[in-house]
């Protein structure tokens, strides 16, 4: 690599202008002064303007994404039951199934979406299923996902919508999170818009909104009683993530159409290159861009070496993969890894992913896709 130019690009970067701190700092001070820190009114205002903003009839805040897809299962009653997820996401994904006392039967993935298929998913079907977390890799809500609802209702198994990545992405104009039975949603730093911790469940089953409320509070029948009616856990949001959350969904479509821009922008430059291709998102489908795939042709020898070479000569960091090691290559799920996964092993090794978040300027971005055709030019 013989770079001419080096730019400080960090991977991510969370967006908060001005005055949504100043907004936030004075709704803490106002609940330190009231004492009123967890479930409180700014939650359940968080809740019902993310429900409105996705269509969801309603909306539980929780206090991570994990828990979110967790409580759920616990709803679906899956102990002892097997459960469809995909190898190429995250570790919280199929953790959630074994804490809830399921069996995660990890899916291969489809090398155009980088979600899972009816084909892929029909491989796995045992006499155990219950259903399927179908995950939305990258913001992308795959083409595929009426394909695989209707499958599921034809195979009797509800389909469970791990959104985490999805925030404000798009398919036919309905929302990630919005197809299945329920959808969870994180709101970790690193995700298009953040509570600092948190996340959400999205449903329009009243059973699964009610026992959710139940699950996330300990149990409790009521929040002013010690009467314990579910085996729950203390999975609430803090009136402080929840005000972070609130200007962040308010802060949402200028966060989605500045990531579009940088995306649209990597498609023209990266559109007829000779050393790999982009994830192409298709015309009916709306991605918020959470990661900018690009999947070279040859497998890298050692990525490794290649990302940190590139910080240290451009200045460039390049985001987490989706993911670097698939699920059935984890110390931790070697009893459940049981199958061959060939398109995951191959793409899990070979992709990387662009930086890209709202405040990037059109020089950053100029800087991001000149490094990386004399990268591989070079």
């Amino acid at each position: 690599m013989s770079y001419q130019t080096k730019m400080n690009i960090p991977p991510v970067k969370a967006y908060f202008p001005e005055e949504d701190k100043n907004w936030v700092a004075e709704k803490i001070k106002e609940m330190l002064g009231s004492g009123m820190l967890t479930l409180g009114a700014l939650g359940k205002e968080f809740e019902k303007e993310f429900a409105a903003f996705t269509g969801a009839q309603y909306a539980v805040a929780v206090n991570s994404g994990t828990s979110a897809i967790e409580i759920p299962l616990r709803v679906l009653d899956i102990a002892g039951k097997d459960v469809l997820v995909p190898t190429n996401t995250f570790f919280a994904t199929a953790a959630a199934v074994v804490h809830a006392g399921g069996n995660p039967v990890f899916v291969d993935m489809n090398p155009e979406t980088f979600a899972i298929s009816t084909a892929e998913l029909e491989k796995r079907l045992t006499p155990k299923t219950a259903g399927v977390i179908l995950v939305h890799i990258a913001g992308l809500v795959s083409h595929q996902t009426p394909e695989i609802i209707d499958w599921c209702k034809q195979k009797g198994l509800w389909c469970l919508e791990d959104a985490a990545h999805a925030h404000g992405s798009t398919l036919n104009g309905k929302h990630a999170g919005t197809f299945g039975i329920a959808g969870t949603l994180s709101f970790y730093p690193t995700k298009i818009m953040t509570s600092g911790e948190g996340g959400m469940i999205l449903t329009n089953d009243k059973k699964i909104f009610e026992e959710a409320q139940l699950y996330r509070d300990q149990g409790k029948t009521s929040f002013l009683t010690n009467t314990h009616g579910k085996m729950g856990y203390n999975w609430r949001m803090s009136e402080p993530n929840a005000a972070i959350g609130l200007v962040q969904i308010r802060r949402l479509p200028e966060i989605l159409k500045k990531r579009a821009a940088i995306a649209k922008f990597y498609d023209e430059s990266l559109a007829n290159c000779d050393f790999g291709k982009a994830l192409k998102v298709p015309s009916d489908s709306f991605s918020n861009y959470y990661k900018y795939i690009f999947v070279p042709n040859k497998q890298l020898q050692d990525r490794g070496a290649f990302k940190k070479a590139f910080k240290e000569k451009t200045g460039v960091s390049l985001t987490g993969e989706v993911y670097e090691l698939p699920l059935h290559k984890q110390p931790v799920f070697q009893q459940w890894s049981g199958g061959s996964f060939p398109v995951a092993d191959d793409l899990c090794a070979r992709h990387i992913c662009l930086p890209l978040f709202p405040s990037m300027t059109a020089e950053e971005a100029t800087h991001v896709i000149a490094s990386l055709k004399e990268a591989f030019h070079g």
